[in-house]
């Protein structure tokens, strides 16, 4: 009855965990096909805020040169800017200046013909995202053009989506590696040794060097043409090693291979000697008993095991920091206010959540795939919960300071994009959180593992009769005996020649053509006799496993609830990444803010100003309006009025154009009456674009004068 249970009882135990396995893997595909799959292409971190002509302008010549300004610095190349007249000619020089600040300019031809032109340009946010679009200005007069305004936005497409997955692997493998090693260190040190525990670190250095290569080689198509032809080309490839991104990029290989000797270090002599001072126990406890000084030198080996244990976190702790920084001087920190102090706290940030997150995956992997002999015992689970809670205040610290340097305000955080994404991606930390407090609770409620306590019962008993060194004999003896209960094959040479050994005596006296055939049926029996009892001892051993991880409650209810944590932490990772690949709140309101006044700024420019001189009959409003309100010469009215709405006869109206930014007026205009309440000045020059005061002085009696002002921006 028990061979025909047990197999049953392993197949569910390898099903549940294999299920479990599964079921986030599943979750992994799903969140990164919703994230990727209908995602539009990456959202751009720097904005056009203006230009020169500005989008839609009517200018009277041709300008010598047209002018871009973005929110924030960008790269350009020689083809960055191109200019088409309406037959879709290139009219410009092809060589993009910097003229100060965010302003960037290409030269023009001469002689140009009127008509609408269009202007194209693509480039590099200093985050090193691709930023692109287009707009037209017209010459004279609009006209038919042949260029479609259409501009494929670079950064989608196949090359999107893959530069996009490419980024979650990464993140993923930094958490892994970072968080699993700092795992082994800080809270389980045994762990070192446990294989499931290795492959866990081993895959995020794996998937952190696969995916920092695929990124490299997709760069130049993602920043550029768009086309999966173009991932191999080395010319791009050497263009990208030039700009900050792929610099990032190769010295995050760089210290990935300062990363794998770290591994090898700590899987390898770190982990033996682990073992080691494991085996040696009863070595030392006998030879203590016959007095021949071994306690020295397990003094010195457990200094020397202290001493590398800090050597491999100070030299972890370097390689994670390098590591983060290489994302933190590439991307959102690295631009837009206090870069210098954005920079440092996005290394923290990226730490806390690799540690925390990173441990808690090799927490789960301790409890579902460790052996029964090297089961995680509580005291290390004691110590990541404590790990965990520091990781999540300096998550909450570093997190509060850049949401409110990419935000900036209560209206960015719920109406743009970014905003939103960042809470939902507060919202999953706080279902993280709360999943973590369960988790804590049943950590509090932990018992040692059944094995350490059979170490702990079979070292009492032999204590209590011979002494202390006994009792460490003893439970270096019980570890053994558990080890030992794992499953062996048995070899069927051997099956045979244990339990044939009296039919091979008689078959001696029996007619040799017979004894071969017998011989043969006996082997093929023998054989499949042992294959049948090596998996019943698989089985059985394995069930023996799931009762003793299943004999504490409080350990079965932990594993559930990581389980969970986990869950969660994948989808948050999704929502990170895309976060990371979207124009900031901040920005994003910059560029709906210039957008807003370049489109009033582009036609006829009109402002009332309600005047009161003080004397009888001494109230009006005072409308002036500048045509087409751009540098240059201008047309312009002013219409006064009573209160009642009709025209207003006044002596005397005067007007003057101040830009007090660059230092330029007061500019007085005197305009000449053409009717009641209407007066009119030709030519009036605005001497360049900028936030101009206008001021209106009103004389309604030889006494009875007043100036009003108003700020508009013109040009």
């Amino acid at each position: 009855m028990t061979q025909a249970i047990a197999p049953r009882a392993a197949a569910t135990t390898t099903g549940g965990v294999a299920f479990r396995v599964r079921a986030l893997l599943l979750l992994l595909l799903a969140v990164i096909g919703a994230v990727l799959g209908g995602a539009a292409p990456a959202s751009a971190h720097a904005a056009l805020t203006g230009s020169d002509p500005q989008q839609g302008a009517v200018v009277g010549r041709a300008p010598t040169q047209v002018s871009l300004t973005f929110s924030e610095k960008v790269a350009m190349s020689d083809d960055s800017v191109r200019v088409l007249d309406p037959k879709g000619k290139r009219v410009d020089t092809g060589k993009a200046t910097d003229l100060g600040g965010t302003t960037y300019g290409v030269k023009l031809h001469s002689g140009l013909p009127d008509g609408t032109f269009t202007v194209t340009y693509q480039v590099v946010s200093a985050d090193s995202h691709p930023v692109s679009g287009a707009f037209t200005f017209s010459v004279g007069a609009p006209s038919q053009t042949s260029v479609a305004l259409s501009h494929p936005a670079v950064g989608g497409g196949v090359v999107g989506a893959l530069y996009g997955v490419g980024r979650y692997v990464s993140y993923a493998g930094f958490i892994l590696l970072v968080g699993g090693a700092a795992f082994v260190l800080a809270c389980w040190q045994r762990g070192a040794g446990v294989r499931p525990v290795q492959r866990l670190v081993v895959s995020g250095w794996l998937a952190l060097t696969g995916a920092t290569l695929a990124l490299l080689l997709l760069r130049g198509s993602y920043v550029g043409s768009g086309k999966v032809g173009d991932i191999f080309d080395l010319t791009l490839l050497g263009q990208v090693l030039q700009t900050k991104a792929g610099a990032a990029l190769v010295s995050r290989l760089l210290l990935l291979a300062a990363g794998a000797l770290f591994i090898a270090v700590l899987f390898g002599a770190y982990a033996r000697r682990d073992e080691a001072d494991a085996t040696d126990v009863s070595g030392r406890g006998d030879a203590s008993d016959k007095g021949d000084g071994s306690d020295k030198g397990g003094v010195d080996a457990d200094a020397e095991k202290r001493d590398l244990t800090f050597g491999l976190a100070i030299g972890g702790a370097v390689v994670a920091a390098g590591l983060a920084a290489s994302w933190a001087m590439a991307e959102h920190a690295s631009t837009g206010i206090q870069a210098g102090l954005a920079m440092p706290v996005d290394v923290l940030h990226l730490l806390a959540v690799a540690v925390w997150l990173g441990g808690l995956s090799a927490l789960l992997v301790a409890l579902f795939r460790a052996p029964v002999e090297t089961q995680i015992d509580a005291a290390a689970v004691r110590r990541f919960s404590r790990l965990a809670f520091g990781s999540v205040t300096v998550l909450a610290a570093t997190g509060i300071y850049q949401s409110w340097r990419q935000v900036g305000s209560w209206s960015a955080l719920t109406g743009t994009w970014y905003g939103q994404l960042l809470l939902i991606k507060i919202g999953l930390v706080a279902v993280l959180v709360g999943i973590a407090w369960i988790s804590r609770r049943w950590t509090a409620q932990l018992s040692e593992a059944p094995q350490a306590k059979a170490l702990a019962t079979a070292g009492a008993k032999a204590g209590a009769g011979t002494g202390t060194t006994a009792g460490t004999t003893a439970r270096a003896t019980a570890l053994a005996e558990l080890r030992t209960k794992q499953p062996t094959k048995v070899p069927a040479n051997s099956r045979k020649s244990s339990s044939g050994g009296s039919d091979s005596e008689n078959a001696d006296s029996r007619d040799s053509n017979s004894g071969h055939s017998n011989s043969r049926d006996s082997h093929s029996a023998d054989s499949r006799r042992a294959a049948q009892l090596a998996r019943q001892q698989t089985a059985v051993a394995t069930a023996r496993q799931k009762r003793l991880r299943d004999a504490d409650p409080a350990r079965a209810g932990l594993r559930r609830s990581v389980l969970a944590e986990a869950g969660v932490a994948v989808v948050l990772l999704a929502v990170t990444t895309v976060l990371t690949s979207t124009e900031p709140g901040r920005t994003e309101e910059a560029a709906k803010q210039a957008t807003s006044s370049s489109s009033q700024r582009s036609g006829p420019l009109s402002l009332k100003l309600p005047f009161d001189t003080g004397g009888q009959d001494g109230k009006g409003t005072a409308e002036i309006t500048l045509a087409p309100a751009r540098v240059g010469g201008n047309e312009m009215h002013v219409y006064v009025e009573r209160p009642n709405g009709k025209a207003f006869d006044i002596p005397e109206v005067k007007v003057a154009f101040t830009l007090k930014a660059k230092k330029i007026g007061p500019l007085p205009v005197t305009p000449d009456r053409i009717a009641t309440g209407h007066w009119s000045a030709i030519g009036v020059q605005i001497p360049m674009a900028g936030d101009w005061e206008i001021a209106v002085t009103v004389r309604t009696s030889d006494i009875d004068q007043t100036t009003v002002t108003k700020n508009a921006k013109i040009g």
